[in-house]
């Protein structure tokens, strides 16, 4: 049966036609914004400039966080000063500031040694917004901020913007969803990218809303077109990628977007290599049946995920991550109502390792 999932849009006409919790449908999927709605109900706004104290007050939309830059397509300034009062004009400062504390939090995190890592947040149909080279991360100043058009080409700022922002250019030309990226090179996650690992899925539910299936992008020399089209290549359809030996970029709509998918990416990988050590490797995931539910998540809040056609086995298949893993997949009731047979190619698949492993001891 087909789910409906409800955002916090979604739930908040619900309540608004005088329905409860009781009249929702059975098979109803809630987003974690749409259960906090439901949770707390309508809370009153100013509506029309009347004071808080006011009986005109109606119930309202109570709003989300949104750092989105939205530009006017076509309205690129052309000329060196339009470009430089761009560059200084109260929105762009904004960013640059929180561009700056982004980079404090990087740092403070340990994603970022020496000067590496950086950031980048589009800010036009040419323009994008970049950190400058050879700055820590932590230190950074507002001052310091670079200005640079989609080929890369420096037009404003008087420090040098980082040469690794062709990276970030190659992911923002392929795909249009990319609105800000942050690369870093945070410990856990740099380690599964040396070892050319990549996370499984259908282990941690915040990891399958926010990141989805993790990218893998062949090594290339930092700062050159090489690595530039192999990270674009595999930030299309990934909002985290792994970049062998060296470290991690994600993308999002907006820097703190990127960036929470950085701390997402992180966080991961830390709880997949401390739980390997716990049980021997031996991992336990969710259903593929709950793995689709994640998806229809992810597909509420504006992300797209290429798995969402995918077949049971193959949404949860980790058997690259750990050779012998299978996917579970959702029981079937029998007459009695209890589970009944199992998986017949996962059975197969078992059966088949377990006559190569006593071969082997043979």
């Amino acid at each position: 049966m087909t789910k409906t999932v409800f955002t916090a849009a979604d739930m908040e006409a619900f309540l608004r036609s005088g329905k409860s919790a009781a009249d929702l449908p059975k098979n109803v999927l809630l987003t974690p914004s749409a259960k906090d709605v439901l949770r707390d109900g309508l809370g009153p706004v100013r509506a029309g400039g009347a004071s808080a104290a006011s009986s005109t007050a109606v119930p309202g939309v109570p709003i989300l966080p949104d750092y989105e830059y939205h530009w006017t397509p076509g309205n690129d300034p052309k000329t060196p000063a339009e470009i430089q009062a761009f560059f200084d004009s109260p929105p762009i400062v904004a960013i640059k500031h929180r561009m700056v504390d982004i980079g404090k939090r990087m740092w403070a995190r340990e994603y970022t040694d020496g000067n590496g890592g950086n950031l980048t947040i589009r800010v036009g149909d040419n323009l994008v917004l970049c950190t400058p080279t050879l700055v820590s991360k932590g230190f950074m100043t507002m001052e310091q901020m670079c200005l640079v058009d989609m080929e890369g080409k420096q037009v404003a700022g008087k420090f040098k913007r980082t040469s690794e922002c062709l990276t970030h250019l190659a992911i923002m030309k392929r795909q249009p969803k990319c609105k800000a990226c942050c690369h870093a090179h945070p410990p856990h996650g740099t380690a599964f990218a040396v070892a050319g690992v990549r996370p499984p899925t259908c282990m941690v539910p915040e990891a399958d809303v926010f990141l989805g299936e993790i990218g893998l992008a062949e090594y290339g020399t930092p700062g050159t077109m090489e690595v530039a089209d192999s990270v674009g290549k595999a930030g299309v359809d990934h909002m985290a990628v792994l970049m062998i030996n060296h470290g991690v970029i994600t993308w999002g709509k907006d820097v703190e977007d990127a960036f929470w998918k950085m701390e997402n990416l992180e966080a991961l990988c830390k709880v997949v290599w401390v739980a390997s050590q716990l049980n021997r490797g031996k991992l336990m995931s969710m259903t593929t049946g709950q793995a689709k539910e994640l998806i229809a998540v992810r597909k509420s809040l504006g992300m797209d995920d290429k798995r969402a056609s995918w077949k049971e086995c193959e949404l949860c298949d980790n058997s690259e991550f750990q050779p012998g893993t299978v996917c579970q997949v959702p029981a079937t009731s029998g007459p009695s109502g209890s589970s009944s047979s199992l998986n017949p190619e996962a059975e197969k698949l078992v059966k088949a390792l377990t006559e190569q492993i006593l071969a082997s001891l043979k």
